[in-house]
């Protein structure tokens, strides 16, 4: 299975001992792996759905709502009153829709890509003005009549469920890191290695475990962005002032208080700040992984560049470009509306 240059030929023993190491690990936690690609693929699928096959009367009805419980409701309602919403037709549309022994024809649900632009446009306005709302939905409309909207939804698609599981496993590892001085000397020199490896070598170990197609690309995205999350959460913990610490021990707060009243709360910009360039590491990533069958916009950009298609080259390669700012510009207003809101508090 391996094989070595030649000037670091450690003879048959030693490669077919490496060889039967591999294939022991592989084969001892298949299970696990099976596991990691079930739920990724599952994950895949489910943000696919909403994103491609969700009408538009659903999304109408989330900024309805949205706006109509901002009067009345708390932010954390609102938004639990949204997920739940959202997670109701995932599973209306895969359990019923998708279901072949239910005839349930309601029609084409696609939602027409002009939406998403509109949508954009209230989102951006929210968060920042106007000019800023023109500016992005501009941009995101340029993707659609570029005619690789579909292509786009695939690598947001990929990008999504990298980022919410960079997210899951970045914030805990980052507070444990902040806590124990032990695991931050562990955790250290791996982050620095895993920052300086060329990004081209995360596709190794993934096709190895996972072979080729959507989900170690995901993986491979995932491993990839994680670490700027990690570092930036356990700046953030370490970073909250002392006397507020002293403050909230003085008044009898346990460890965990401490973490969820005071550390998470003040370190919420500098977390949203890791999240956006966690963000960004995983759209560059996921440009690379179409190499191993990510598809998606990565998959236009690469055939161009075998074939010496300019044309096709710039489309892709400038509808990246405009997913990055989209998103990055969403992810930094995100943050400021953090702050101001930890400003208010």
């Amino acid at each position: 299975m391996f094989s070595f240059p030649e000037f670091l030929n450690l003879g048959g023993p030693a490669a077919d001992l490496i060889d039967a190491a591999f294939s022991w690990f592989k084969n001892a936690f298949e299970g696990f792996f099976e596991f990691i690609r079930v739920v990724i693929l599952t994950a895949l699928d489910f943000v696919n759905n909403l994103l491609m096959s969700t009408p538009w009367w659903i999304w109408l009805t989330l900024v309805i709502v949205y706006f109509v419980m901002k009067k009345f409701t708390s932010t954390k309602a609102r938004w639990i009153t949204i997920v739940a919403i959202i997670f109701a037709w995932l599973l209306f549309h895969n359990l019923i829709i998708e279901n072949p022994a239910i005839d349930l024809n309601l029609g084409n649900l696609e939602t027409p890509w002009w939406i998403f632009v509109v949508l954009l446009f209230i989102v951006t306005k929210f968060l920042y003005n106007y000019k800023f709302a023109i500016v992005l939905s501009t941009l995101l409309l340029a993707i659609g009549v570029f005619g690789v909207w579909d292509e786009m939804m695939s690598t947001l698609t990929i990008i999504i469920i990298s980022v919410f599981i960079s997210f899951l496993v970045g914030i805990p590892t980052g507070i444990w890191m902040a806590k124990s001085s032990r695991v931050e000397k562990i955790l250290k020199p791996i982050l620095d290695m895993m920052q300086t490896i060329p990004s081209f070598v995360y596709l190794i170990p993934a096709v190895m475990l996972f072979s080729i197609g959507r989900v170690p690309a995901t993986f491979a995205t995932i491993i990839y962005a994680v670490p700027p999350l990690i570092r930036l959460t356990y700046l953030g913990i370490n970073g909250v002032n002392q006397e507020m610490l002293e403050a909230g021990k003085s008044f009898g707060s346990t460890p965990k208080q401490l973490l969820f009243k005071i550390q998470i709360p003040q370190a919420l910009s500098t977390i949203a700040t890791g999240l956006n360039q966690t963000t960004m590491m995983a759209v560059a990533m996921v440009v690379i992984a179409s190499m191993i069958g990510a598809g998606g916009l990565g998959s236009i950009v690469l055939v161009a560049n075998r074939n010496i298609d300019i044309g096709s080259g710039f489309v892709g390669g400038f509808a990246i470009v405009f997913l990055a700012i989209i998103l990055d510009r969403l992810l930094q207003g995100i943050a400021s509306k953090l702050e101001e809101n930890r400003g208010d508090a």
